[in-house]
């Protein structure tokens, strides 16, 4: 509980203030990192998380399946129509090529290291989480079509990675096994996923059509309808594992199927949900600082930095170019596509199951290079927020194309 009243009273603090760190780029993620550090560190800290636990793999999962329901609802439909080619390019070429640059790469400065868990490491450090730099998809100065486009994406990419990352992962705890048989593991992924699938059109469907109506012909009130919509991914979740299933597909494909119904459903329905997420995903930031603490506790080996640089600066950076060839979308814009790619709590929930899944010595390996990843994003995107922005005002105003 201790825990709980300090992460309270640092993200209220940091409430008070939001306005002036914002000045110098201290956003409520990095706060609440910063606070994570000094908390947990030394021989006996004021506070100690245990990882180890059922109890801390399942909230972890819990947090992951709000975050891809929430991140599927808020995907505006509308932008998707209208850019559907782009993202087409983005989400159809350039993430599978994201993937493999980063399984590639992984190969170069890993040598002798499983593929599976390669494979593992690139889906942890692939992930887009626009929470390092959120100010970017807030600052006018950057065209909206680029912001809407970021938005977009980062809703639906770890959506599409979870699956992927779920698969590697059973793959590796598989490969353990005394007998190990790929060919079940894969069907049993198969099979998880169709259940998840099943699950979340059901679930999302049905909710959504029976929220709308009750809304349209005033059974409810907007109270209500928040609750109604927070039950929505739990239920998928819990139901599709009931089932067999993958709660995070579930949860994932349940937002996408009830995001029509918010055009009959007040602007704030999904405030509740989306609240409590932000909440949960600042807690995780808060014991990311103690897994920085235990990751730097050890020596991290030169080809683990030179690996999370070459993640954070060109991993997607060359992919989204390669894809984006042929189009009408200028120079400019294309680099800032390509570079504005942060990683955040995505990689930190999944680098947290692949820890708590996997055996010691494959965890830590994937632990210090997600944790050098997600560093060097908040220091590089973070940093390059306003000088991006500062760019656009300037060739807005000179008309630079």
């Amino acid at each position: 509980m201790l825990a709980v009243a300090v992460i309270a009273g640092i993200l209220f603090v940091w409430s008070l203030l939001a306005h002036r760190l914002s000045r110098w780029s201290i956003t409520a993620p990095i706060a609440m990192i910063g606070a994570g550090v000094a908390l947990t560190a030394g021989s006996d800290p004021p506070l100690r998380f245990d990882f180890d636990t059922k109890a801390f793999e399942h909230a972890v999962e819990v947090v992951l399946a709000l975050l891809l329901f929430v991140d599927a609802v808020e995907v505006p439909l509308s932008v998707i129509r209208r850019e559907k080619g782009l993202f087409v390019r983005l989400l159809g070429i350039a993430l599978p090529l994201t993937l493999g640059a980063a399984f590639a790469v992984g190969y170069l400065f890993f040598p002798g290291r499983p593929l599976w868990l390669l494979a593992v490491l690139a889906t942890v450090v692939v992930p887009l989480d626009l929470a390092p730099a959120a100010s970017v998809v807030r600052d006018r100065r950057i065209p909206g079509r680029l912001r809407e486009t970021l938005n977009v994406e980062g809703g639906l990419n770890d959506g599409i990675l979870s699956p992927v990352f779920l698969l590697c992962v059973t793959l590796g705890v598989e490969s353990h096994g005394a007998q190990s048989d790929y060919v079940d593991a894969l069907l049993t992924a198969v099979v998880a996923s169709a259940w998840a699938v099943a699950t979340g059109i059901a679930v999302g469907w049905t909710s959504g059509w029976l929220l709308g109506t009750s809304w349209v012909h005033g059974w409810t009130r907007g109270t209500a309808v928040r609750l109604g919509v927070f039950a929505v991914p739990v239920a998928a979740y819990t139901l599709s594992g009931a089932l067999g299933g993958n709660g995070f597909v579930a949860s994932f494909v349940a937002g996408v199927c009830f995001a029509p119904a918010m055009r009959h459903l007040p602007e704030t329905a999904v405030e509740m949900t989306d609240d409590l997420v932000t909440l949960l995903t600042l807690a995780l930031w808060f014991i990311f600082g103690q897994i920085i603490n235990d990751v730097f506790g050890n020596d991290v080996p030169l080809s683990v930095v030179l690996y999370a640089l070459i993640a954070v600066v060109l991993v997607r950076m060359i992919p989204v170019l390669l894809s984006l060839m042929g189009t009408q979308i200028r120079p400019a814009d294309r680099l800032f596509l390509g570079w504005m790619g942060p990683r955040g709590v995505t990689s930190i929930v999944f680098g947290a199951l692949a820890v708590t899944e996997l055996p010691e010595q494959q965890a830590d390996f994937i632990a210090q290079p997600m944790v050098m990843t997600v560093l060097a994003s908040i220091v590089l995107h973070g940093l390059s927020a306003e000088p991006i922005a500062r760019l656009y005002a300037r060739l807005d105003r000179t008309g630079a194309r």
